[in-house]
């Protein structure tokens, strides 16, 4: 954040995760240039088959290679959406829980998913953080 911009306090709507779906999720390879609301479900329902070392799909006529992340232990994913609020003169911001997901699949480009990728890669730093906040034993 630049020094010169106004600090923007963004306030989860926690009573909306009670009415929540837990709908599918996929991390696709690619970037849209678009910001707002999709119909994803209506393009993009993949038939999908389980291959030798992952799973198999087509999108768009490339072959995609996926693998199922599962979120880690004692956390949640969360899928949020932004109130519109016009004419707002705040500095801050309000978002509603749309969905929650425990686990989502990562599709790549001809290669399956691997410890490298960084979604995966995200996803070692609850341990990693446990790890060095731990208390060290003075021995």
């Amino acid at each position: 954040m630049c020094e010169n911009q106004p600090k923007t306090l963004i306030k989860v709507e926690l009573s909306s995760l009670k009415h929540a779906d837990n709908d599918p999720m996929h991390l696709l390879p690619c970037e849209i240039q678009y910001d707002g609301h999709a119909a994803v479900d209506k393009y993009f329902t993949p038939t999908i088959q389980q291959g030798a070392s992952a799973k198999e799909v087509s999108f768009r006529g490339r072959s995609l290679k996926g693998k199922e992340i599962m979120v880690p232990v004692g956390y949640v994913g969360l899928v949020l959406e932004e109130k519109y609020r016009p004419c707002s003169d705040e500095e801050s911001r309000s978002v509603c829980v749309k969905s929650t997901f425990s686990s989502f699949t990562q599709w790549n480009l001809e290669t399956p998913p691997s410890a490298d990728d960084c979604a995966m890669m995200s996803f070692m730093w609850p341990k990693i953080s446990e790890a060095i906040h731990r208390p060290v034993d003075e021995e």
